[in-house]
């Protein structure tokens, strides 16, 4: 059976549960109802495209948007209603009990009475269409669906007239509709048998409508097309309201002037730290959603983001009164925001934040206090199961998290609520608790989530989305929950017109559909077929357990992999196997969790006892998260932004097409057999990397330096360390790197330093050296290490490789407090040398500090690390007595300073210096030989 939500036809019968949606509409082959999937996505997109825009073309879109609606609506009613009154006027409806009761085979339906054998007892179950009511009959509003064919299910039109004629064999009910007046052996070749013989019971099948009857998708069409315009008319108002809410007043006039203000506001959300990768400085800035309500002694109510550069803002909570002084600016375009304001000093609180919030920040901070002695993995994903908090989690973890797919686990989302209220539910019903304290159990349950985890948009988008989920699985009724899916859509982007740029929002949503149309069919298949295929009864009983999560892991990335591309550029193939192995323990984690959360302000004792199972659970999934990231080919490159993401769906719909029959299906199996088999041969076989002899390579680690030097198996010379941990980790870890004899820091700036914590990470690092002019605030990334500076003169040889100190050349006390370019001239100049490869390593140094190295005797190279990551501030006879034949600049993507200059660059190229940067090559490698040196270049995997 294909893996899509097409049904199972191809594997014999029509499905169960085919037919109409929850009113007779239209419906999928999986019996879902649709009806309002296009409703909710006209709300969506119009809110996504309108937010760019103005509250002018907002209200435009939402008049053109009524105006075609009411147009719609008038039409369809014009042309339904002469159609009903007469054909209603002339059917009756009837039933057929048996063959030998009566009289009404072989008679026209119109002559029918209620006194006739086999109409008596007529009711409107028995017409084949349930939600057919008496008064809907009588007043002709039934719609053509009701009225024609449509209203049969989807099998019974499949089955042809055989199976409908069947129904009138042995008194099997039958809805006959009838509109001609000749007798019933001038039935029309659609109502014969195979043979070509008129049917048992005369014309007992769906008789053709009336002459001018509409067909009946063109009016499911106009009424889908009416409640479209209509939500797309509601999303423009409602985006209109919001523009014209933070578009004008006094906020925005002030930031359109960059005004200076003092502010009072509410705190609405947790502040988030940034930390600006890449600076000079390490700038740090608190991000602090707020609700201004006073402004020069006026009173408003509009949203304005902070920015704050004092830490001091970081224990806020939402529903804090702060008052505060900020410089507004405009936002940019598209954010539902009056002004962003600059704030420089602290904030000023006037009033503390409400009773729920301080029973949610207890919670939080005395869960974190219980998992304070559990393993630093499990300390930091626990408290991201419960609710959301990832201030322990671990950069590289969280590194691994997205590399293997499991990010969601570390997000507020609706699984987690999921998981809660079944819980709930499942110790209410096992108590005794009756229906009706049921459902106000399971809304506490959903209050309880929301107030802990704090009522943000990504909180309330998670709630609501569970609940669906949760409903639809609870109630076994799967084709609900996609209607209270787009309901909930609908409902959320009028609510919150700004979720529709959210990709969480999108993720979420589209998870949950994926889980709720894609999951039932695939589960039932992989039921089927699973254990049949697996020899030995235990084996096939862990199969038929593994179907359903494999079939919720593998619908949820199929219906989220398009938006994941948009983000990341490449596709996962290791997301369904790594969520397939985290489930088992996401449950018991998060179960346990919450009740140690719950434990906690009470007892910190028996909470920190309750979260060493849940720790051993999150360690599992911790686990899993990291061989998974670390597997070969685990991602593989797609084109990025929306053409990849529509160029993965029609790959998706011509797979799900193609793969419904049989015999494609094994020629696919057997093609991606051979594909894997071809790729593990490469991987064994082909040179991969590190490439074979490297002896120089220089890391893509962002907006800074990450320079790695050859010294023998597994070892290699560290200079500098880029901004973040992760990408040098990610580095040495790919170059095989167990021990760091000698790392370098050349100064003391951030985008050079602050990933010290990615080389010390599980190798054995052994000097560190420093430039002598530095004040030494690079020790304090380095706590308990042998720290001491260079000096002009000092050699190591380590393995093959020599390296030796030529600068700086001055005697100036500097500190990253001092200008720029005083901190760069500082730089520890390095020439290291191996058998047939040589490299200047300029750190940083400018135009003054290249001048005194050349006046000092610039040796030759074959390898110029570009200083200053290619910044103007250059020395052209400084780069030619180099005499090198290879440029490398180290450099981030989209960088702030304008790296690498265009000018430099050109300089370069004059020089005839083969230039590489790591912007655009990625990791760079360099490996010498007798004909000159060889560079080898590999786009890293993102994260």
């Amino acid at each position: 059976m294909p893996l899509a939500g097409g049904g199972d036809e191809a594997e014999g019968g029509p499905r169960a549960g085919g037919g109409e949606g929850a009113e007779g509409g239209p419906a999928t082959d999986g019996g879902h109802d649709l009806r309002l999937a296009a409703p909710a996505a006209g709300a969506w997109l119009a809110a996504l495209l309108l937010l760019g825009t103005d509250a002018a073309v907002a209200y435009a879109t939402a008049a053109v948007a009524v105006l075609g609606a009411v147009l719609l609506a008038t039409r369809s009613a014009r042309d339904q209603s002469p159609h009903v009154a007469s054909l209603l006027a002339r059917t009756r409806l009837a039933r057929v009990r048996s063959i030998g009761g009566g009289s009404i085979v072989g008679r026209s339906v119109r002559d029918l009475s209620a006194d006739d054998p086999g109409v008596r007892g007529l009711s409107v179950n028995d017409l084949g269409v349930r939600d057919l009511s008496p008064n809907d009959l009588e007043a002709g509003e039934r719609s053509a669906n009701d009225l024609g064919a449509g209203g049969l299910s989807a099998g019974d039109r499949r089955s042809g007239a055989g199976a409908i004629e069947d129904r009138g064999v042995a008194g099997r009910r039958v809805l006959e509709w009838s509109a001609a007046d000749g007798p019933a052996d001038e039935c029309p070749a659609a109502d014969r048998s195979a043979a070509g013989a008129p049917t048992a019971t005369g014309c007992a099948t769906v008789g053709p409508p009336a002459a001018g009857w509409p067909a009946g998708g063109r009016v499911v069409s106009r009424r889908v097309m009416v409640g479209v315009l209509a939500c797309v008319a509601a999303s423009a108002a409602g985006v209109g309201f919001r523009l014209t809410a933070v578009g004008s007043g006094p906020v925005r006039a002030l930031a359109v002037r960059e005004a200076t203000v003092t502010l009072g506001a509410v705190v609405t959300g947790d502040p988030v730290v940034s930390v600006k990768a890449g600076s000079a400085r390490r700038r740090t800035t608190v991000l602090v959603p707020v609700r201004v309500e006073e402004v020069e002694r006026r009173r408003v109510r509009v949203p304005v983001l902070l920015l704050a550069s004092d830490e001091a803002w970081k224990p806020l909570v939402p529903s804090q009164h702060v008052r505060l002084a900020a410089r507004l600016v405009v936002p940019r375009s598209g954010e539902l925001l009056a002004a962003v304001g600059l704030v420089r000093g602290p904030p000023t609180v006037v009033g503390g934040p409400s009773l729920p919030q301080r029973w949610a920040s207890v919670i939080r901070s005395r869960l974190r206090a219980a998992v304070g002695r559990l393993p630093a993995d499990q300390r930091g994903v626990l408290p991201g199961l419960v609710d959301g908090d990832t201030s322990l989690l671990d950069p590289e973890l969280t590194d691994a998290f997205e590399k293997a797919g499991l990010t969601h686990l570390m997000a507020v989302s609706g699984e987690n609520l999921s998981l809660l209220i079944g819980a709930v539910l499942l110790v209410g019903r096992l108590t005794g608790l009756g229906r009706r304290t049921l459902p106000l159990l399971a809304g506490a349950t959903v209050f309880g989530f929301v107030l802990v985890a704090r009522p943000s948009p990504s909180v309330l988008r998670a709630a609501v989305m569970g609940s669906v989920a949760l409903l639809a699985v609870v109630t076994g009724r799967e084709r609900r929950g996609v209607p209270a899916l787009c309901a909930a859509v609908i409902a959320l982007v009028l609510l919150d017109p700004g979720l529709a740029r959210s990709y969480g929002f999108a993720l979420s949503a589209l998870a949950t559909a994926g889980i709720l149309v894609f999951g039932p069919p695939w589960r039932r298949c992989l039921a089927r077929r699973l254990p049949g295929s697996v020899p030995g009864r235990v084996p096939r009983r862990v199969a038929a357990m593994v179907a359903e999560p494999l079939a919720v892991s593998a619908a949820a990335h199929v219906a989220c992999a398009p938006v994941l591309v948009l983000l990341d550029g490449e596709v996962s193939l290791v997301a369904v196997p790594a969520n397939l192995l985290a489930a088992p323990a996401v449950g018991p984690a998060t179960l346990l969790g919450v009740l140690a959360a719950a434990v906690a302000p009470m007892s910190l004792s028996i909470a920190r006892v309750i979260v060493v199972p849940a720790g051993l659970a999150v360690g599992w999934i911790a686990g899993v998260a990291r061989v998974c990231a670390r597997a070969p080919y685990a991602a593989v490159a797609w084109p990025a932004g929306p053409v990849g993401a529509a160029l993965l769906a029609v790959v998706f719909i011509v797979g799900a097409l193609t793969l419904r029959r049989p015999g494609v299906r094994r020629v696919a199996a057997a093609a991606m057999a051979g594909v894997a088999v071809v790729a593990l041969i490469v991987h064994v076989w082909a040179p991969g990397w590190p490439p074979r002899g490297w002896q120089f390579v220089a890391c893509d680690v962002g907006q800074g330096d990450g320079l790695v030097l050859a010294a023998g198996p597994g070892r290699a010379v560290v200079v500098d360390t880029g901004p973040d941990p992760r990408p040098i980790d990610r580095c040495l870890s790919d170059l095989r790197i167990r021990a760091v004899p000698l790392l370098v820091l050349t100064h003391p700036h951030a985008d050079h330093v602050d990933g010290v914590r990615g080389v010390l990470r599980g190798r054995v690092v052994g000097e560190t050296v420093i430039s002598p002019d530095s004040e030494g605030e690079e020790r304090r990334l380095l706590v308990g290490r042998r720290v001491r500076p260079a000096g002009i003169g000092d050699v190591w040889t380590v393995g093959p490789l020599t390296l030796g100190v030529i600068g700086p050349l001055t005697t100036l006390r500097v500190s990253t407090r001092d200008p720029g370019t005083q901190v760069n001239d500082a730089s520890v100049v390095l020439l290291a040398r191996w058998p047939g490869l040589s490299a200047l390593l300029c750190g940083d140094v400018e135009t003054e500090a290249q001048r005194r190295l050349l006046a000092a005797g610039t040796p030759h190279a074959d390898i110029l690390k570009v200083p200053h990551h290619g910044s103007s501030h250059q020395d052209p006879d400084f780069l030619a007595a180099t005499h090198a034949r290879i440029a490398v600049t180290s450099v981030g993507v989209d960088n702030d300073y304008g790296h690498p200059a265009p000018a430099t660059m050109a300089l370069l190229a004059r020089l005839g210096l083969r230039s590489y940067r790591t912007d655009r090559d990625g990791d760079i490698a360099v490996i010498g030989s007798r004909d000159g040196p060889t560079v080898v270049t590999r786009r890293p995997r993102s994260g």
